[in-house]
């Protein structure tokens, strides 16, 4: 079995903490885990991303064009992510955008970016994430929706009971009601 994601976002949507929580429920369905993280600009709004791979690799970095997912916290960061991913892989990506206050150059339009991505690939799982984190009790509780929603992909090889067990294991227990309500939320939103 081998599975490898490339996470991205901008600094402090939760992409390490995500990759954190994946890899340890990885490791507790028996399944070997390799990951790399690049942080440099993320107090700031920056760019971050992680890579994972599941299964027997010797190494974290994926190559590009051969990442099984994309899952993307920000519509640019899944713009900039696109190096990973064939025409084959699964897109998962919050439709919700962050705008950087340092530009004055327009943001594109997210129909815009959706359309071009269904054009150029064959699975593409927009999501507003932003939207369901709200509707679960906090926006930080974005990165709980789109783990949600990753495991409702039926070639995701992590079960979302795992994730869940991972993410207890990870957050101050005060957290684990509104996390759960997340997950669920981005399930829910994928398998309807």
């Amino acid at each position: 079995m081998s599975y490898s994601i490339y996470i991205c976002g901008v600094g402090g949507q939760g992409i390490i903490k995500t990759s954190v929580i994946i890899g340890e429920a990885a490791m507790n369905q028996g399944l070997d885990v390799v990951m790399s993280e690049i942080h440099g600009m993320s107090q700031r709004g920056g760019s971050v991303s992680t890579e994972l791979k599941i299964g027997d690799f010797n190494s974290s970095i994926i190559p590009d064009t051969t990442a099984d997912m994309l899952l993307s916290f920000e519509p640019i960061e899944t713009i900039r992510g696109l190096h990973k991913v064939n025409k084959d892989s699964m897109i998962v990506y919050n439709t919700h955008p962050i705008i950087p206050s340092s530009s004055n150059d327009p943001y594109p339009s997210v129909d815009s970016i959706t359309s071009a991505l269904k054009e150029n690939f064959s699975n593409v799982l927009p999501i507003d994430a932003t939207d369901l984190a709200l509707d679960a009790g906090n926006i930080l509780s974005l990165n709980m929706v789109l783990l949600g929603a990753v495991t409702a992909d039926d070639k995701f090889p992590l079960s979302k009971e795992s994730v869940i067990d991972a993410m207890k294991n990870n957050l101050h227990p005060k957290f684990h009601e509104l996390n759960l309500k997340a997950i669920e939320n981005g399930y829910t939103s994928i398998k309807g």
